[in-house]
């Protein structure tokens, strides 16, 4: 669910603070066992790159949870980041 007051919790915090925190592994463990670089991880934890659905696919597998999972935080992320200031009534 998208809030109405504020922007989402950008994915990468819920990344890092969810799952290689707690796992105590750092960001380059973490790229290495996906096989990606550690700059990817690192930009998306700093929210300066989305999820894209391959990274969807490598966290689910990881992280044992689903690729939509990811998708969805960065989708709901991007629409309250951008929630439009003019609007359109319905047809």
């Amino acid at each position: 669910m998208i809030p109405k007051n504020r922007v989402s919790t950008q994915p990468g915090v819920i990344l890092l603070k969810e799952f290689p925190e707690p796992l105590e592994q750092t960001q380059k463990a973490l790229a290495e066992h996906l096989g990606i670089s550690v700059q990817r991880v690192n930009e998306i934890v700093r929210g300066k790159r989305g999820i894209s659905p391959e990274t969807a696919w490598l966290f689910a597998e990881a992280f044992q949870t689903a690729p939509e999972f990811w998708l969805i935080l960065q989708a709901n992320h991007d629409l309250s980041r951008h929630r439009p200031e003019r609007h359109v009534a319905p047809l």
